[in-house]
């Protein structure tokens, strides 16, 4: 079967092949990777792999060792849409002659584009956020006096964070337009289910989870008498939807229980920038570090690519995912596999990936909530419960890109549509 996937970023080896220099996926990512090499150990695939690119001008083949990439020219930037790119997409299709199309993601334009010139009924797009819903929780932890607070020079030339929001707004309106126009979606939530019915209800939704990176499946397992106590982990906090506020807000109340209680946090350190470059939302973080006296609780440990990653995961006492909206943080499975102590904002999807778990959940906007269950898990050792084999099913390589393949057979040979 020839399978042109459509992703948003080029993954690793076609960075090495347009410019000589290996990379490595840092905190984000991964599991496009980890997809791709599933779907290639398992089953007969001819995969092609198309993403948008800013550092190429025409369209660019590369051969890898099992997958031909497609980087695309993206001049107009990846929010507007570009008619002229649809020409490249037909020249792609032409060169691939694919029997499935694949679309990973749904915000940014090239998908829209890419989807209006293939087989309508051959094309499947996947949900990973959703824009179009996460928009409107972008600000969530904050007052509007206080996003007044966080003005920086920087914002004044680029955009503060409620223009960040209006982003996220367009990117979620050309979204919801694709997904107003496809015929088939493959989604893991009740929550994305739900949004992609209220726009299409006559969508076919596939339902098939996701595959992790390679390096969360050696059978390593988390061990309390190795971890570093009182040790809290947070994979990214680099914009307001990730919630690190939230956490900074409850230190105070963890640190009255316990004295050396850590926050742990991947990602470059957005409060150290000096004032004409510090964004503000890093802003507004370097000012609640400083009003609850938290410069030696916190550390930021740099962008982390997954073995590193794991590592932390492994060091820490509680992995905790404090954001305003998700659909289904592959965080929150990385940490479960490994079996680390998870606790969870009740937003979106979550509640799903929490099953079985639901007393380390809380209301996104309650802080002390947040307190009490980190210094629950801290105090008690034995109350937590083990998710690492319902995550291990959940994100098991060989059943997810199976029932992929099957998805993809039902595109091939079509069966009667059934509506959401």
């Amino acid at each position: 079967m020839v399978v042109l996937w459509i992703v948003n970023n080029a993954l690793p080896e076609a960075e090495f092949l347009l410019s000589g220099r290996k990379t490595e996926i840092k905190t984000t990512g991964g599991w496009v990777y980890g997809y791709a090499s599933a779907l290639l150990e398992h089953h007969e695939v001819d995969l092609h792999i198309a993403s948008i690119h800013f550092g190429v001008r025409k369209l660019t083949v590369l051969k890898g060792e099992r997958i031909t990439y497609y980087l695309v020219p993206c001049p107009k930037g990846s929010l507007v849409y570009d008619r002229d790119q649809e020409e490249i997409w037909r020249r792609i299709g032409g060169m691939v002659n694919p029997d499935v199309v694949h679309i990973h993601g749904t915000e940014f334009a090239h998908s829209l584009a890419s989807f209006r010139v293939f087989d309508p009924e051959k094309t499947v797009i996947s949900i990973q956020g959703l824009k179009s819903a996460y928009w409107e929780y972008y600000t969530q932890g904050f007052t509007p006096s206080e996003l007044r607070r966080g003005w920086t020079v920087r914002d004044l030339l680029k955009g503060n964070m409620l223009h960040e929001q209006k982003l996220f707004r367009k990117s979620g309106e050309l979204e919801a337009e694709l997904l107003r126009e496809c015929r088939h979606v493959i989604g893991r939530t009740s929550w994305d289910r739900a949004r992609v019915w209220a726009l299409n209800p006559s969508a076919r939704y596939h339902f098939c989870n996701e595959v992790l990176r390679p390096e969360f499946y050696d059978g390593r397992r988390w061990d309390y008498e190795r971890c570093s106590r009182h040790t809290i982990f947070l994979s990214q906090a680099e914009y307001a939807i990730k919630g690190l506020h939230q956490v900074l807000k409850a230190m105070p109340l963890v640190l009255r229980e316990y004295p050396d209680a850590k926050v742990r946090v991947a990602g470059w350190n957005i409060t150290d920038a000096p004032w004409y470059r510090i964004h503000g939302y890093g802003k507004l973080l370097r000012r609640c570090i400083r009003d609850n006296g938290l410069s030696d609780a916190v550390t930021f440990v740099g962008h982390l690519n997954a073995e590193e990653i794991k590592e932390e995961y492994l060091r820490s006492n509680v992995f905790v995912c404090p954001s305003s909206i998700e659909n289904s943080p592959n965080s929150l499975g990385e940490a479960q596999i490994l079996g680390v102590p998870c606790i969870a904002s009740y937003v979106g999807g979550v509640m799903d990936m929490m099953k079985g778990n639901e007393d380390n959940l809380y209301r996104f906007e309650e802080v002390s909530m947040l307190a009490a269950k980190i210094c629950r898990v801290f105090a008690d050792r034995g109350f937590q419960t083990d998710m690492s084999s319902e995550a291990a099913d959940r994100h098991d390589p060989k059943k997810n890109s199976a029932v992929l393949m099957s998805i993809y057979g039902e595109l091939v040979s079509p069966v009667k549509s059934l509506e959401i």
